[in-house]
Order: C-alpha cells, then sequence, then structure tokens
C-alpha cells in the first residue's frame, strides 16, 4: 500500500496553480472595451470562479470572501473576487 504525504508547501503550490487556471479562463470583461461591473450577482460569481451554490455558500460562511445583502439577492465586488483568486 502506497501512502502519499501532503504538505501544506504542496497545498499552497496547488493553489497557486488553481488560481493560475482559473485567471486564464477569466470571463470578465465580457467584451473589448467593456468596463468591469463593480458589483456581481452570487449566479455571476458561481460562473466566473465555476463553483457550486454550496462552495459559494461556504466562502461566505467562513468570510473568504465579503458580500452585501440587499433585498434577498447577494451582492459581491469584483475586487473582492480578483483579491481572492490572486489569493490575498
Amino acid at each position: 500500500m502506497n501512502v502519499d504525504l501532503i504538505t501544506r508547501d504542496d497545498l499552497e503550490k496547488f493553489k497557486k496553480e488553481l488560481l493560475e487556471e482559473i485567471k486564464r479562463y477569466q470571463q470578465y470583461p465580457r467584451k473589448k472595451g467593456e468596463e468591469t461591473r463593480v458589483w456581481l450577482k452570487s449566479y455571476e460569481v458561481r460562473k466566473l470562479l465555476n463553483i457550486s451554490a454550496g462552495t459559494l455558500q461556504n466562502l461566505r460562511l467562513n468570510g473568504t470572501l465579503p458580500y452585501n445583502k440587499i433585498g434577498g439577492l447577494m451582492y459581491y465586488r469584483y475586487d473582492d473576487i480578483q483579491k481572492l483568486m490572486d489569493g490575498k
């Protein structure tokens, strides 16, 4: 039986590689010359990051991704999403 140990450094390396991959497929701004919107709705964030609703909820609950709730909708700042993708 083979056992592989995953270290903290391995996870950091994986995180950087994953974020670089996400950046390559980034969809915003959508069209050349179009300004980036400041606020995105949940479905736009999920599509941008290619994550499920549950993962987005976890990012909200653990404080990784700040949000504002207006009425029944949650909005996320594009800059906060960029920071998350940059690993800051």
